[in-house]
C-alpha cells in the first residue's frame, strides 16, 4: 500500500489500542502506522521474502506464511481486527480467506481493486482490458488473478453469513459514499461475523 492517503483512511477504520492481524501486510507500512499513530499491536502475515525483511526493518512482527493454506494457527476471535488489504484478489482460495478472517478476527477490514470502477469499464467496452493507477499491470503479467466490485464483495459476505458495519469505496485517497462501484477505484468492506 504505497498511496498515504490510503492508508491513513484504511488506518482510520481500526479503533485504537486495536490487536490487529495485516493479512497479505507487505512491507509493513500499515501496520507500522498503527502501531505508532493509534497504538495497535499484532502481527503481519506476508509470503515475499523482500517483504519479510522490510517488515523486520520496520520493527513489525510478521510471519512467512502462505494464506492459501489458511490461517489455522490462529485461534478464533484471536484479534480485534484481520486486515486484508490489496491481499483478497491474489488468493486462489479468496472466499475460504474471507470466512477465515471472520473467524480469527472480531472484525474484518477488506479492500481490493475496484474493477466496476468507471475508467475500467469503459476500457472493457473499448475491447481491451483496463490499466490504470490502480491496476497498473497488462493482462498477462498482473499478479492479480481474481477480479472483483465492491457489490460483488458484498454479495459474497452476505452469501458467508457476514454482518457488514460499513461498505464504501476509496479514491485517490477519499472515501466515496455515492455511487461507489461506479466511482471508487477500491473497494472497502467491514465486516464481522
Amino acid at each position: 500500500m504505497s498511496d498515504t492517503r490510503m492508508l491513513e483512511a484504511i488506518a482510520s477504520l481500526v479503533p485504537h489500542g486495536s490487536r490487529v492481524l495485516d493479512l497479505g501486510c507487505g512491507d509493513g507500512a500499515l501496520l507500522a502506522h498503527l502501531q505508532a499513530e493509534r497504538g495497535c499491536t499484532g502481527y503481519g502475515v506476508e509470503l515475499d521474502d523482500a517483504n519479510v525483511q522490510a517488515c523486520v526493518q520496520r520493527g513489525v512482527n510478521v510471519i512467512q506464511l502462505n494464506l492459501d493454506q489458511g490461517l489455522s494457527m490462529f485461534g478464533d476471535r484471536s484479534f480485534d481486527v484481520v486486515l486484508q488489504i490489496d491481499t483478497l484478489q491474489h488468493l486462489r482460495n479468496a472466499e475460504t480467506v474471507l470466512q477465515e478472517t471472520a473467524r480469527v478476527g472480531r472484525t474484518g477490514i477488506v479492500a481490493f481493486p475496484n474493477f466496476a470502477h468507471w475508467p475500467n469499464r469503459l476500457s472493457v467496452l473499448a475491447g481491451r482490458m483496463p490499466v490504470t493507477r490502480r491496476l497498473p499491470y497488462q493482462w498477462y503479467d498482473t499478479p492479480n488473478i481474481r477480479v472483483g466490485t465492491l457489490t460483488d464483495l458484498e454479495v459474497l459476505a452476505h452469501r458467508n453469513g457476514l454482518h457488514i458495519q460499513d461498505s464504501f469505496g476509496l479514491h485517490l485517497g477519499k472515501v466515496v459514499r455515492r455511487w461507489p462501484n461506479l466511482r471508487a477505484s477500491t473497494a472497502v468492506l467491514k465486516f464481522s461475523r
